[in-house]
């Protein structure tokens, strides 16, 4: 990519970042007084993403999706576009949940397909990795505390379909209670994944320059991201509850099973 063109594009993922933060604060606080900085924020972003694009166009005198990154700029800009007009035309407020941290990470991914130099020191490198795995550790583990919270939910749900519940069924907490804890480690839990893939994205663009993209455990850490958030996004703004909700997440986190043992193999370049 050109090289202002880079520029406009890191500016607009600046200003989607306050998109993220609104999306976290309402996951964790749920609260959205943030959402008209964020939106404005988020269309001021467009402004520099559109002038990325076509800076981009005009340098190469091409169509600027020939690449990866290209492409992935132009999508999320085509994304921002559709969700500022829904916004416009609708008021749905609840799917910036979803598209501000979608749009953010595509674009921050975007803005890495001109290689870089190496890192500035060993101890920088080993800790940025470190905290990246910590990160993707910790929202797995909140994951796997929703997931047990589901299993529960599943079992005490069949037992009042039967009508007679067996002991173990009067130990566990009360349906609500199961349903709040599993919407705030959700919640946790994708804040924590999200923050390890951007640690994570940005640690491979500095090791591996643009061939980062192309491993097996980055392309297996946004594709278990990607359907964490489609859960939350099902959860907050769809209104799944119960059965649905808990086999969901059931099933998000098979996903990150297999995130946490690419990151297992990933662990050991720290004693490199």
């Amino acid at each position: 990519m050109a090289e202002m063109s880079v520029i406009w594009l890191r500016v607009a993922a600046a200003l989607y970042s306050l998109g993220l933060l609104h999306a976290i604060l309402t996951l964790v606080r749920r609260r959205e007084h943030l959402f008209r900085v964020a939106l404005g924020a988020f269309s001021m972003g467009s402004i520099f993403h559109f002038v990325s694009i076509v800076e981009e166009g005009i340098v190469n005198n091409r169509c600027p999706i020939t690449n990866f990154y290209e492409t992935l700029s132009m999508c999320a800009f085509l994304v921002v576009v559709v969700y500022l007009f829904v916004h416009w035309r609708y008021k749905l407020e609840s799917l910036s949940v979803f598209i501000f941290p979608l749009v953010f990470v595509a674009v921050l991914v975007a803005t890495m397909g001109n290689p870089v130099s190496a890192w500035s020191s060993p101890i920088v490198r080993t800790t940025w990795l470190t905290v990246h795995i910590v990160l993707v550790l910790l929202g797995i583990a909140a994951l796997l505390l929703t997931a047990v919270a589901s299993v529960l939910y599943l079992f005490q749900e069949r037992e009042l379909k039967a009508k007679k519940p067996r002991k173990f069924y009067y130990r566990l907490p009360a349906l609500g209670t199961l349903d709040d804890l599993i919407s705030k480690s959700m919640a946790s839990g994708f804040v924590l994944m999200t923050l390890g893939v951007i640690a994570g994205s940005t640690w491979a663009f500095i090791e591996l320059k643009t061939d980062w993209i192309g491993q097996p455990k980055i392309a297996i850490s946004f594709f278990t991201w990607g359907i964490y958030m489609v859960l939350v996004f099902l959860r907050t703004t769809a209104g799944w509850r119960g059965r649905k909700a808990a086999i969901m997440t059931v099933t998000v986190f098979g996903f990150s099973a297999l995130t946490w043992a690419a990151h297992a193999r990933l662990g050991a370049m720290l004693l490199k």
